[in-house]
């Protein structure tokens, strides 16, 4: 068959757990010009301490994705499995993701092959390199594992790894400022290959606080803090109970409601033991905006970010923040205005939430400018024009000779 004039992308992922990359794939999916861009989606497979996107997210209908935008021009795009390409490290997994992903390149033949997330980094560039067909490569960073993941030989690895990778790069995509300075310091990349492009979000229709609080089961007269994420090492969910001790101290009957799971769950629902009736996990929940909407103040206690996607979402449901200053969060979260920001220490962290939680009115006034700011900033249409001038600069300045042979793979 004759090949179209589209610009072809190949977009992957190591996984599609629930989290930020997922969340900003389908709505790229949803979003992007199927006129202009043939976008195919390569991903691996979920292991057993995670959430599948594509079963509890905006990606239903088991392989298939569909429009997460909510238009009228509703479509559908396959998603490709990736047999090996997973979360974990196994040398013969990853040659096995590495020969199949080398394969369908030379029958598809993208002029660009976009990478998220480091394994998947890792593996696509390399079989990018080895199929020889010339495509430009894109890789984001949603954030980093500079800090809170690995020290000594292991983080050296990562660096030096990721300094050659960039080194065979067109373009690094970060969603911060901050995210990309930490990448120039550590030597990874040239200022040049960098461009920012922070989340796009769209979140579903908030609930009233009186609703949200009925379906959680929570009472309407007791403050709530919430946490939205994954309860894995680098958010330090110990942190995250040390603060709510801290908070009972002053604010005893105020609720914790935790959103999400991880490999930690079982030693955070153990640490719940000990706060009877204080802490409540939910486990992983597709509608978010019923957990910001009965909370007052929303808690982020990680040792390390890119752009939480979660405090975009509190945001545009007008719920005042309380987070770390680490990653690219304070781009997020306008300290003083629309929420706090602290260091890693629980006993800080406590005292902002507990005069949120004491002060209606400015949690109030935070919440409003948290709206106004996360939906100008953050919408997830920016997020597609943004990714479209990008596919398309890349593709200006790469020689698309390239010819599909192979139409449906």
């Amino acid at each position: 068959m004759k090949p179209d004039s589209r610009i072809r992308v190949m977009e992957i992922i190591a996984r599609l757990n629930v989290g930020g990359p997922a969340t900003q794939i389908s709505g790229l999916i949803g979003g992007l010009n199927r006129l202009e861009f043939d976008h195919r989606l390569y991903t691996g497979y979920i292991e057993g301490d995670e959430a599948d996107h594509l079963r509890l997210g905006d990606l239903t209908g088991g392989d298939m994705l569909a429009d997460a935008g909510g238009g009228s021009r509703a479509w559908e795009a396959r998603v490709h499995r990736v047999p090996g390409l997973g979360r974990s490290v196994r040398p013969a997994d990853d040659l096995r993701a590495l020969a199949h992903l080398v394969a369908v390149m030379r029958r598809f033949r993208p002029h660009i092959v976009h990478t998220r997330t480091a394994k998947a980094g890792a593996v696509g560039r390399i079989a990018s390199r080895v199929s020889g067909v010339g495509s430009a490569r894109v890789h984001t960073f949603h954030g980093h594992l500079l800090n809170g993941y690995f020290t000594g030989p292991k983080r050296a690895a990562y660096v030096c790894s990721e300094r050659l990778l960039a080194s065979v790069s067109d373009r690094l995509v970060t969603v911060g400022e901050r995210v990309r300075d930490d990448l120039l310091a550590a030597g990874i990349g040239r200022p040049g290959q960098y461009v920012v492009i922070p989340p796009g979000v769209r979140i579903g229709p908030v609930p009233s606080r009186e609703a949200a609080r009925r379906d959680l089961g929570l009472r309407r007269d007791v403050p709530v803090a919430a946490f939205v994420g994954r309860l894995t090492k680098v958010k330090r969910p110990d942190r995250l109970v040390a603060t709510a001790h801290a908070v009972l101290r002053h604010i005893p009957d105020c609720q914790f409601v935790i959103c999400g799971g991880g490999e930690l769950r079982e030693e955070v629902e153990l640490s719940a033991t000990r706060l009877p009736g204080s802490i409540r996990l939910t486990g992983w929940r597709s509608d978010t905006e019923t957990i910001y909407a009965a909370a007052d103040v929303v808690l982020l206690t990680s040792d390390n970010e890119g752009t939480p996607l979660t405090l975009i979402e509190a945001g545009m449901a007008g719920t005042p923040v309380v987070a770390t200053r680490v990653g690219s969060v304070s781009e997020v979260v306008l300290d003083g205005r629309t929420g706090l920001l602290a260091g890693r220490d629980p006993t800080e962290l406590a005292a902002h939430v507990v005069r949120l939680l004491t002060d209606p009115g400015l949690a109030r006034r935070m919440g409003e400018s948290a709206r106004r700011w996360t939906t100008s900033a953050f919408p997830a249409e920016r997020l597609v024009a943004d990714t479209e001038a990008l596919y398309r600069a890349v593709a200006s300045t790469r020689d698309r000779r390239p010819e599909r042979t192979e139409v449906d793979i």
